[in-house]
């Protein structure tokens, strides 16, 4: 991965924080690693749920859309990596969940939506 493409994800991911912030999540981490390149973006807590987040960040469309972006690999990646967080830090399997933010840059701002509860 180049800088630019770094601070592409950096930015979206900054986007993301803000938001739960705003939106009274508290942030228990960021980039957490399973593995070399099994990773969770963010985990936050609210309402007494513990949710890992995925955030797709893409400054257009023409390629890809942020949600395309989301392949059943990635999906069986992000599950073995939140189990191994769940186990690891004694967390109960029932109070936990899987969200995507996908965020598109436009010409002045940016369209943010946040796909709450997903199965994987």
């Amino acid at each position: 991965m180049n800088q630019t493409t770094k601070q592409k994800w950096d930015e979206g991911e900054l986007i993301a924080i803000k938001y739960l912030q705003k939106n009274w999540f508290k942030i228990l981490d960021t980039n957490f690693k399973f593995g070399r390149f099994w990773e969770v973006d963010i985990i936050a807590f609210k309402d007494w749920i513990t949710i890992f987040l995925e955030v797709k960040y893409r400054h257009s469309i023409k390629f890809w859309t942020p949600e395309e972006s989301i392949t059943k690999f990635k999906l069986f990646r992000f599950r073995k990596t939140i189990e191994y967080y769940v186990v690891k830090n004694h967390l109960n399997f029932e109070k936990i969940r899987f969200d995507v933010i996908t965020i598109l840059k436009q010409e002045k701002s940016y369209k943010l939506t946040h796909y709450k509860n997903l199965e994987i």
